[in-house]
């Protein structure tokens, strides 16, 4: 059987056609979608430390609502031993009264500052200078030895002691102390 010239044009156009439609398939259809299933795919391995992740902060928030109670109660112990009303209006009489107690008369007690506590909310940690200005060394410290184990709430920071040339058995004594108090 011999083909004509139109016959095998005809041919050789369907051929070039068959060749057009495969190659537009394969770079115009499949191309994008394997692109398109590659960057699927690298985003959801790029999901896995992610999810990782949110696992870990979810077994994290289990862990603080099975100690909230636990948590709850301490926050009421503190707040229980904490006084009402303004901290400056009851803190420095009840660390003059201490020392009273103690056999130390005279004793100053100023604000030196506040900070928020992040850790515990709701509090706040004030920052007090007690000066005392004549102490004997024996009462002083059996003072500053039960003042932490008196008022669990207040941390001694600092203590600075001088001694005077003109009388050796007195000492001024200047404690930087701590304690939590409501916000």
């Amino acid at each position: 059987m011999k083909l004509g010239k139109e016959e095998i044009q005809k041919l050789v156009l369907g051929g070039l056609m068959v060749i057009g439609v495969i190659y537009c398939y394969f770079t115009l259809l499949l191309g994008p979608l394997s692109r398109r299933q590659a960057a699927t795919r690298k985003g959801i391995e790029d999901l896995g430390p992610m999810i990782a992740a949110a696992k870990a902060q979810i077994a994290r928030t289990a862990n603080v609502e099975r100690a909230a109670p636990a948590n709850m109660e301490a926050t009421r112990q503190v707040t229980s031993m904490i006084p009402d009303g303004s901290p400056v209006a009851w803190f420095p009489p009840r660390v003059g009264d201490f020392f009273k107690q103690h056999g130390l008369e005279k004793s100053t007690t100023r604000l030196a500052g506040e900070i928020v506590e992040k850790e515990m909310v709701g509090f706040r940690r004030m920052s007090w200078s007690i000066d005392l200005p004549k102490v004997a060394f024996v009462p002083f410290a059996t003072a500053v030895a039960s003042l932490e184990n008196e008022e669990p709430l207040l941390e001694i920071s600092g203590l600075q002691i001088e001694s005077g040339r003109d009388d050796l058995g007195s000492q001024r004594a200047l404690l930087t102390v701590s304690n939590y108090v409501k916000q």
